[in-house]
């Protein structure tokens, strides 16, 4: 199985075959749209569950309890704060959780005492805190300022890196993408948005990058001297720069998943923490996203933005027309031999068959003149002999069966 894939990847290096990544673009711009607006709307209907870092609230954790049933704390709650529905959480195996609305020092201390109270603790076992709304807030400024610094950042470098700015763009778009991706799926699992989701993105951008500019290098290398080449257009040169990446993106990104797959299950199911959970579901949907970007959607991306540029126009009509003008007889030769030589060699047989037909052959001509001296009783001269040459090429006369006639006998004197 190894060895097989090992094969598969080192033909997709060398060429012998090839993923329809750059054909088939707009199927992949299709499925990402797709996918947006289907998670997009589930996400909206669920709406953004936001964290108390985020909304401003009082929380309170009770630590050491025998029973992790929800149901006591939510009634706990209702008695001192009937008009609101806290959200609970169960942290590890003997933690709880509880997210209420503001609430003063007098009912902040009544429910630290309830909550003690309903789950038999003492009361050093539940901790209470306070975070106003306008914290949450100031952290969302600073978060949208840092991913729009970061981005205009990046694109300038990017910009600078490959020397054009439509590689950028599109590196760019792919980014744009992932976030997307990593934000609607976030909103259908339901996961609550607290500041290690925000540092979750934020590592995401840095290695959708990554992915996106290892597949761009290759296509740079590719397409350095692409105007000189007649065999592949500049389309089909980021196709094989994209296959030839393929099997490195995704064998990076499973490594990369491999643990950040293993602290999501860990945080989620067993331990139950909060801040491990956020930061490794951001992580892994993330790098699900930018394998799939950089592969599929980049390069193509890239092709669309180029190839209406005047040099690319003109390269790929070269290559279309070397291509056309192929001859079938010379079809099995261009399976593997370069397009520009079959098309010498295509022209270089018309230009002999429309000498052929125009211009009687020097041998023809040496063979009616001959033939007019044996009629007049001369001996003609051997073919063989006196080879004509045409221009710099050396034809050697065609031997054509013929009769000999003779004259009349003569005797010779004793």
């Amino acid at each position: 199985m190894s060895a097989t894939f090992a094969q598969f990847g080192n033909d997709l290096h060398a060429g012998r075959r090839t993923l329809p990544i750059v054909r088939r673009r707009k199927l992949w711009y299709i499925i990402s749209v797709v996918l947006l607006v289907l998670l997009g709307s589930v996400a909206a209907l669920r709406g953004v569950n936001l964290g108390i870092e985020f909304t401003g609230g009082s929380e309170f954790q009770v630590s050491g309890v025998a029973s992790t049933d929800q149901a006591p704390a939510r009634d706990a709650v209702r008695e001192v704060v009937p008009d609101n529905e806290p959200k609970i959480t169960v942290l590890g195996s003997d933690t709880v959780r509880v997210q209420t609305a503001q609430l003063d020092s007098e009912r902040t201390s009544q429910l630290a005492q309830d909550l003690a109270r309903t789950y038999d603790v003492p009361a050093d076992n539940v901790s209470s805190s306070y975070i106003g709304p306008i914290w949450g807030q100031d952290v969302t400024g600073k978060m949208i300022r840092g991913v729009v610094v970061f981005l205009v950042l990046v694109g300038v470098v990017m910009a600078l890196y490959f020397r054009n700015i439509k590689a950028s763009t599109a590196a760019m778009i792919a980014l744009v993408h992932d976030m997307l991706v990593t934000a609607v799926v976030y909103g259908v699992v339901g996961f609550e948005v607290t500041p290690a989701t925000i540092i979750g993105f934020l590592t995401i951008l840095g290695y959708s990058l990554y992915d996106t500019i290892v597949v761009f290098d290759k296509v740079r290398e590719n397409t350095a001297d692409f105007g000189s080449r007649t065999d592949r257009t500049f389309a089909e040169l980021v196709e094989l720069a994209a296959n030839q990446t393929v099997m490195r993106s995704i064998n990076t990104s499973v490594v990369a998943l491999l643990p950040v797959g293993s602290i999501l299950a860990i945080g989620a199911f067993l331990l139950g923490a909060g801040t491990l959970k956020d930061i490794s579901l951001a992580l892994f949907i993330g790098i699900v996203a930018g394998t799939y970007s950089s592969i599929f959607l980049a390069p193509g991306l890239l092709v669309d933005l180029r190839l209406r540029e005047r040099s690319i126009r003109e390269h790929t009509a070269r290559v279309e027309a070397a291509r056309r003008d192929v001859t079938p007889g010379h079809a099995a030769a261009a399976d593997g031999a370069n397009p520009a030589d079959v098309l010498g060699d295509a022209v270089d047989d018309g230009a002999d068959n429309t000498a052929d037909d125009t211009t009687d052959h020097p041998a023809d001509s040496r063979d009616d003149a001959a033939d007019a001296s044996i009629e007049a009783g001369q001996t003609p001269e051997s073919d063989t002999d006196n080879p004509v040459r045409v221009g710099t090429t050396r034809i050697q006369p065609r031997r054509t069966p013929r009769r000999r006639r003779t004259g009349p006998t003569q005797k010779r004197n004793p």
